[in-house]
């Protein structure tokens, strides 16, 4: 029996996770660093290992803090006092449950209306 290549990094794949299981997020770049394959490559291995729930994934893009006091209230004396820092949390709040609210699902329904409704306009 010979195991394939798939096979193989996805074994190294999870064996980096478990590694550093319990310290956070890992960057799926860092591991492709780490175990010399490909980002692009791993980024397919880790799909069905996602869809089996082997795997969970986060998203890195950030919070979604308007300015950096709610994200951070340490780095502004006004915090306790501020009104508009409590406008601003909402606010980033709002955003945030909004983003997590879309779904790819939702994205593509939306896009082919557009096209639907650009050749509408071009008949």
């Amino acid at each position: 029996m010979k195991l394939s290549t798939r096979t193989r990094y996805g074994v190294r794949l999870m064996v980096a996770l478990a590694q550093n299981y319990g310290k956070g997020p890992v960057l799926l770049k860092d591991i492709a660093r780490g175990e010399n394959i490909s980002e692009k490559y791993l980024s397919l291995i880790i799909i069905p290992l996602r869809a089996v729930n082997l795997v969970n994934s986060v998203r890195l893009e950030g919070d979604c803090s308007l300015v950096d006091c709610v994200h951070n209230p340490s780095s502004c004396s006004r915090v306790p006092i501020c009104a508009s820092h409590d406008i601003w949390e909402i606010v980033g709040n709002k955003i945030s449950e909004i983003l997590s609210s879309i779904t790819l699902d939702m994205l593509v329904k939306m896009n082919q209306e557009k096209a639907v409704n650009i050749m509408m306009q071009d008949i």
